[in-house]
């Protein structure tokens, strides 16, 4: 399968570290022909320029996690806005809110996430949307702001992602979808029209089946797409090509 676009990866994680060249090397001549590397802080934001500068295929997404929210420095935005000057950082992410641990930082992640919703609309990039455990806050500060961007890795249900289209935004889905419990997540991405359908495999985490628990990487995502074409009734060469162009179209990547 080729023409496949990751729409979410973490190539800067340490699980890289000592072969991060030969797995991008082998996945790109494997068919995967763009990856969206995303950044979940600072340190992390700027490997993903790096990256970017050094591979062709690959792009760049910078942002403060909700985990790192009660850690950012004062001048963590103007930081942001720096790295987001260079022409291959295409999106302000990943950004959002996590309560699956604990709420302790609550009040700080809705303030980090809500201050990086304006970044991406001040530098009129969209933004990758982190939402774990916390769907109600998550939609109530989407509405408010009505951001142009993807909610990444999908756990929410068929109705909300109903929510989530119809603010214009689109939805990425991962190796979830091969899970044997994965009922939630194919009945959500059966009602994601074909047009707003994003795969991704947010490497090195959620690994498909057969690979479950593994460290996960971009040639795994033709499981997905096989997964997915299966729900979608088309074929998963038909789905890579269409979700590629999904992913060129939101990022605003030429062919």
């Amino acid at each position: 399968m080729t023409g496949i676009f990751d729409s979410h990866a973490h190539y800067d994680d340490e699980r890289f570290d000592q072969d991060r060249e030969e797995v991008l090397e082998a996945i790109h001549r494997g068919g995967v022909e763009w990856i969206m590397n995303i950044g979940s802080d600072l340190p992390t934001s700027r490997m993903s320029v790096e990256l970017a500068e050094k591979h062709d295929y690959i792009y760049g997404a910078v942002g403060v996690h909700p985990h790192g929210a009660a850690e950012v420095p004062p001048d963590y935005l103007d930081q942001l806005r720096q790295l987001s000057r260079h022409p291959k950082v295409k999106a302000i992410g990943e950004i959002g809110l996590d309560y699956y641990y604990d709420r302790e930082w609550e009040a700080a992640q809705k303030r980090v996430f809500e201050e990086q919703l304006e970044l991406a609309k001040e530098l009129e990039l969209p933004v990758i949307i982190h939402d774990r455990d916390a769907h109600q806050d998550t939609m109530e500060l989407l509405r408010k702001h009505r951001p142009r961007g993807i909610v990444h890795c999908y756990s929410g249900s068929a109705e909300m992602a109903l929510e989530i289209l119809r603010l214009g935004m689109y939805i990425g889905f991962t190796g979830v979808v091969t899970f044997k419990n994965a009922r939630r997540a194919l009945e959500a991405a059966a009602v994601v029209p074909l047009d707003r359908l994003l795969v991704e495999t947010d490497c090195p985490y959620m690994a498909p089946e057969p690979w479950r628990g593994k460290r996960c990487d971009s040639s795994m995502l033709t499981q997905v797409l096989r997964r997915l074409a299966e729900i979608k009734g088309v074929s998963p060469e038909e789905l890579a090509r269409i979700t590629a162009e999904n992913a060129r179209r939101v990022y605003g990547i030429a062919e």
